[in-house]
């Protein structure tokens, strides 16, 4: 507990997605935090930039982010989203290159910094620990190749469904109006996440808000018919 509340790694109901501090022993979890130090980071803080030459890496404790890359034409596309047990900043800190993205809180973030070279003797000195973390790279890895596979069989229409379908199940907030997406994205993070334009994520949006499938705020969305957008993932119908 911190603070009072659960950590995401205190709950043994983890799937595939498990993160990195979940995935150690006790021991060895308390260990690594140890060689770091807290930091806190406000809403909408840049954590880390695409091109920097830094190299600490930071275990989220509290607080959700978004990993965004900008492609050389101005295209941003959203890579993943990152939330309580989760490392980030590993690539740089093992192969000593620029940062390959740019991490940004999407709420009031706690972390633990470790500097690259504690990071790295730890886990020479530590097998278990870098092992769990092959094991999360190659899960990564693997859910981005399965995403790229699914997406390539899918309209836009249809992966825009299941992004909100995913975003229900892993951040909604059940209220009088609906189910709340409680993680701000807007119209580009939604494209770059589906592989599309904005102009086109637009105009979906726009589709269902008039079928009243869901509801859009500034930075919020709400879903209101959860079941066309099953139908609409699952065959494209709805």
């Amino acid at each position: 507990m911190i603070g009072g509340r659960t950590r995401a790694w205190d709950d043994d109901g983890f799937d595939d997605a498990v993160p990195f501090l979940a995935r150690l022993e006790k021991e060895d979890r308390i260990a690594l935090l140890a060689i770091g130090r807290p930091l806190r980071y406000p809403a909408r803080s840049a954590l880390m930039h695409q091109d920097e030459p830094s190299a600490h890496v930071l275990l989220l404790l509290h607080g959700w982010t978004k990993v965004t890359a900008l492609a050389a034409n101005g295209y941003e596309a959203l890579l993943a989203l990152r939330g309580p047990g989760d490392i980030i900043g590993e690539g740089a800190a093992l192969s000593g290159r620029h940062r390959s993205a740019t991490v940004t809180a999407l709420d009031p973030v706690e972390a633990v910094v470790i500097e690259q070279g504690r990071f790295t003797a730890f886990l020479s000195d530590n097998a278990r620990v870098a092992l769990q973390l092959l094991s999360l790279t190659t899960d990564r890895q693997r859910s981005t190749d399965r995403r790229r596979l699914q997406w390539a069989a899918l309209t836009v229409r249809e992966r825009l469904a299941v992004l909100l379908l995913e975003l229900m199940r892993t951040h909604g907030n059940r209220t009088s109006e609906g189910i709340e997406l409680g993680i701000g994205l807007s119209q580009q993070e939604f494209a770059g996440s589906v592989g599309s334009s904005r102009e086109a994520v637009a105009r979906l949006l726009k589709e269902l808000r008039a079928r009243n499938v869901v509801a859009t705020r500034r930075r919020r969305l709400v879903v209101l018919r959860p079941d066309v957008l099953r139908r609409i993932a699952s065959d494209g119908s709805g």
